[in-house]
């Protein structure tokens, strides 16, 4: 029996509701009686004799059995597409299928599943996507970073003009039919896709894209080339050196390159750095400052590991405040030695770059040529020993 295809221009009514590989979703509307119902020819109104020219009609036989059981004809493909040169007041769908759509919609809405739609044009605030015989709206704060990525030079209205008779993989992120709101958002598609490919620790080659006050939003390249996801690097995660404006340092299209060191699943959100790709000039060990192989030049430095060291000057009203801090037990100087260069005559206080081992952790006083390690007996960690030694500076003149 040979099966007909309608066409009418560029919106096409599916013998299926939802995506071929969505099949999860037949629970919400029967397939193959909504399949029978979209190919009843009364669910297409007849155009108007001046019309008539712009409806195409093609006919494709298949080599189908004629005893074809009604269940197989109803699943045959039958497609309504609305010709560019008909008005949508010339041929409108039946309520009843305007209510299957919404409710269509609802379910893509509830399930989190991804549809494929059709751009049929663009506005000032975004792109109007085809969802069967409905259309929504896709903000163009809501499109993937790929597409401004991979045409710099384009405005956002010169991206959507491309954009239009593109297939876009999006979600549903809001559906109320009553006030005909069907938002679509490109960019939780694609985080479903590419989230799950990112790792805390993760190194990527990124652009900036908008900065902000409290920090910049930069997109991550993926190995195909594209900018998928964007994650912002806050303004204390920019530089090691203190930011007062983010702007100062960092431009809409710069390449950088970042650290991915949070990811939030929930919100959709990725926190990044730019700092911790190199290492945090407080960070010192006396090794490393005064090296004990033997490499360096006899004369340019000695050390001494006695139990009798007297603390450079300020380290006394430092070590009793520290003492007042919960979770320190203990403070002594562990060794000193002299370098050959001036680093400061003021007293500076630097962190071990070392985690803390056995409830030791390492700090570093310098002043002067004189080195001094200070070793703190704690069962802070890290960040601890640094925010208690933070407010024990603010006390100390």
């Amino acid at each position: 029996m040979p099966v007909s295809t309608a066409t009418l221009g560029s919106v096409s009514f599916l013998s299926q509701l939802f995506n071929p590989d969505v099949s999860s979703l037949s629970c919400f509307l029967n397939h193959t009686k909504l399949s029978a119902l979209y190919s009843k020819p009364s669910l297409l109104k007849k155009p108007s004799s001046s019309s008539l020219h712009n409806l195409k009609v093609s006919a494709s036989s298949a080599s189908a059995n004629p005893k074809t059981d009604n269940s197989q004809q109803a699943e045959a493909a039958v497609t309504a597409i609305l010709d560019n040169s008909v008005s949508t007041d010339e041929i409108k769908p039946p309520p009843a299928r305007r209510s299957a759509d919404w409710k269509a919609a609802r379910a893509y809405l509830h399930s989190g599943f991804i549809y494929g739609g059709r751009v049929e044009g663009f506005n000032g605030g975004g792109l109007l996507v085809r969802f069967y015989s409905l259309v929504g709206f896709l903000p163009f704060p809501q499109l993937s970073p790929s597409h401004s990525c991979k045409e710099p030079n384009k405005t956002i209205h010169q991206i959507a003009k491309g954009l239009v008779g593109s297939i876009l993989s999006v979600k549903v992120i809001q559906a109320e039919e009553e006030s005909r709101k069907l938002i679509f958002s490109e960019k939780e598609a694609v985080w479903t896709k590419f989230s799950t490919q990112i790792n805390v620790g993760d190194v990527f080659e990124g652009k900036v894209g908008s900065v902000e006050d409290y920090g910049a939003f930069v997109h991550l390249r993926f190995p195909d080339g594209l900018y998928h996801l964007t994650g912002l690097v806050h303004v204390s995660e920019v530089s090691w050196d203190l930011v007062q404006d983010v702007r100062d340092i960092l431009t809409e299209g710069d390449d950088v390159r970042v650290k991915l060191v949070n990811i939030d699943r929930g919100k959709s959100r990725l926190t990044l750095s730019i700092k911790q790709l190199e290492e945090d000039p407080l960070l010192e060990t006396l090794d490393k400052v005064i090296p004990q192989d033997g490499s360096a030049d006899s004369d340019s430095l000695t050390t001494s590991n006695s139990s009798t060291i007297e603390p450079l000057p300020g380290l006394d009203a430092i070590f009793k405040e520290l003492l007042q801090e919960d979770g320190i037990n203990d403070v002594r100087i562990s060794r000193q030695g002299f370098e050959k260069r001036v680093v400061s005559q003021d007293l500076q206080l630097w962190l071990s770059n070392a985690p803390p081992s056995d409830n030791m952790f390492t700090l570093l006083a310098r002043a002067g040529r004189q080195v001094q390690e200070i070793q703190l007996a704690t069962s802070l960690d890290q960040e601890g020993i640094k925010k208690a030694l933070q407010r024990v500076l603010e006390r100390v003149p």
